[in-house]
């Protein structure tokens, strides 16, 4: 603040203004400013020849500081410039800005940057341009940006922010510009006849091998890789990236932390991973639930972080990222995590345990997933209504995704969601189990290897040093009759999880058009969907997820088994 020469001889004291700052806040630091003081020979008692610089601690903005010197606004220079502490959360308010097409100016004042009279004055400084000499090209005028960082208005790193959000909208609004709208309904059936297309050429292709004649086989071969060129055309027509679900979650989390009383920050991950367009549309609400359920009932109030250690300010996190041919989405956050003994005693209460049962972490944790179930002390408008946890993990099955949760006490959970990145045509490589086919994701098949071992007395193998739990098709579909000498494994790999696939045949890849089950057998564990072969034949989408957790829990029973045996045996 450096206050005119004839200010005094307008009536005015300079401490009075800066006496009336302390009703804004504490001035922590003033320091006085006499450098412009002339020599005593030549000072003028009436001129005013003094500045301060001022740290002010306050929670007004920059227009109410401005205000109390609105007297002698015209007589004095005022730059107002906020601490760098500040710098991060004018950042973050630029970034939640609306994708409106802004200038600069319009930017900075709407995150309260700057306000009108420096922004005005900024202005007037760009124009004022020298004349260009004779003959001179006129210069073009300086960037408003510059001369507010000039003037120490504002922060260099806050007008950078702000420009960043310019050339993102511009970028956008150029993106959209080459876009063409389509219906929904006209992209879903251009799947369904680039299915059936498919389906005519696996058929084509099998009637060109049985006649053997090798020109007519090349000319399918060359049909065949233009379907499936086609295919991947058409189905990344309909993928679109999550971020777009994902930015909706801003004002969500403004609003439900602001209703809670708490401070929660949002922390986006992997928004430009890419999926199915109708898998999107459905996976909002049941991602929504997560978030206002993690905000509810995981980051704890900021007093009692504090308490904790933690900062006051609690983090929920999405992220989005492409695993094993799948979308994996995770909601995390870093509050209390699930209380192991609410939820045992509350899972007790309703009769869905036993009191003295023994239950590992884990299964405590997951009878949240339980119909109706809520820790929740008292109903309020985001939980205790007893739609829970359930109808998140039904509204995921639907999609053909599963939803599992981990959680540490004290430090916070995470669910994560596992999704299929399309819900109609996949890459699938074709097995067979006397004389029945069944189709096993490519994303998923690691490698296939010949069942050499004799292993009928047990259910898995030594893989170069790694144990491999496997499953026969044969003894789990119960199929009939003798299997053949030499059987192979087709060794999957599912959310970090191997397990191996015990088949008569390799029968190899095959484009697979997923057509769905019949709701009677909506309850069969080990199938997902099925498919037409070239020959008109049906063939079985195996769940490898399913497979892969029967393995799971059946190694899980194993090992306890041989724990209690030793046990026994001490005994």
């Amino acid at each position: 603040m450096r206050f005119g020469r004839d200010v005094l001889r307008g009536g005015m004291d300079p401490l009075s203004f800066i006496r009336f700052l302390t009703t804004l806040g504490e001035i922590l630091v003033i320091e006085t400013l006499p450098d412009a003081m002339p020599a005593a020979a030549e000072m003028d008692p009436e001129s005013c020849y003094l500045g301060f610089e001022i740290r002010l601690q306050t929670r007004a903005s920059k227009a109410d500081i401005e205000r109390v010197f609105d007297f002698c606004r015209d007589d004095c220079e005022l730059r107002i410039l906020s601490p760098n502490s500040k710098l991060s959360e004018y950042v973050k308010l630029i970034k939640e800005l609306p994708e409106d097409d802004m200038r600069l100016g319009e930017i900075l004042m709407r995150c309260g940057a700057v306000t009108q009279a420096e922004l005005d004055a900024g202005l007037r400084s760009q124009k004022q341009v020298r004349l260009p000499a004779e003959g001179e090209a006129e210069p073009p005028p300086l960037p408003l940006g510059e001369i507010l960082v000039d003037k120490k208005v504002i922060h260099k790193a806050v007008v950078e922010a702000a420009v960043n959000k310019q050339a993102q909208v511009s970028e956008k609004k150029a993106v959209e510009a080459r876009l063409i709208r389509v219906q929904a309904d006209k992209l879903d059936q251009l799947i369904d006849l680039v299915g059936e297309l498919v389906i005519a050429g696996a058929s084509a292709n099998l009637l060109a091998q049985r006649s053997g004649q090798a020109e007519l086989v090349e000319s399918t071969s060359i049909l065949s890789r233009l379907v499936e060129n086609i295919r991947d055309s058409a189905l990344q027509l309909r993928m679109v990236q999550i971020g777009e679900t994902f930015t909706r979650f801003n004002r969500v989390v403004r609003d439900v932390s602001r209703e809670l009383d708490k401070e929660i920050d949002l922390v986006i991950t992997g928004a430009e991973t890419e999926l199915d367009k109708s898998v999107v549309e459905k996976i909002g609400d049941p991602l929504m639930h997560l978030v206002r359920n993690s905000m509810d009932h995981g980051i704890e109030a900021a007093a009692v972080r504090e308490k904790k250690g933690k900062p006051r300010r609690g983090r929920v996190s999405l992220n989005a990222y492409h695993d094993s041919g799948s979308i994996v989405i995770e909601v995390a956050d870093d509050g209390g995590g699930l209380p192991r003994d609410k939820i045992f005693d509350k899972a007790v209460e309703k009769g869905l345990v036993q009191p003295g049962q023994q239950l590992s972490d884990q299964e405590v944790i997951n009878l949240i997933w339980e119909p109706g179930f809520s820790t929740a002390d008292q109903v309020s408008n985001l939980s205790g209504r007893g739609v829970g946890m359930d109808v998140v993990r039904r509204n995921i099955q639907s999609l053909r995704g599963t939803c599992e949760v981990s959680s540490t006490e004290g430090q916070g959970s995470t669910f994560t969601i596992r999704l299929p990145l399309t819900l109609a045509i996949i890459d699938g490589f074709l097995v067979g189990v006397a004389g029945s086919a069944y189709v096993i994701p490519l994303d998923m098949v690691i490698e296939c290897i010949e069942l050499k071992e004799n292993t009928a007395d047990r259910d898995f193998l030594n893989l170069r040093g790694e144990v491999l739990p496997f499953v026969r098709l044969r003894e789990m579909f119960e199929i009939e009759g003798e299997p053949p000498v030499r059987e192979n494994i087709v060794v999957i790999q599912y959310a970090g999880q191997k397990a191996g696939i015990v088949v008569d045949q390799l029968m190899g890849e095959f484009q697979t058009v997923i057509k769905p089950l019949s709701t009677i057998f909506r309850h069969l564990r080990g199938i997902g969907g099925s498919t037409i072969l070239g020959t008109g034949e049906v063939a079985l989408i195996l769940d490898v997820q399913a497979l892969v957790q029967r393995n799971a829990r059946s190694e899980e029973r194993d090992l306890g088994y041989a724990a209690g045996l030793r046990q026994t045996q001490q005994n």
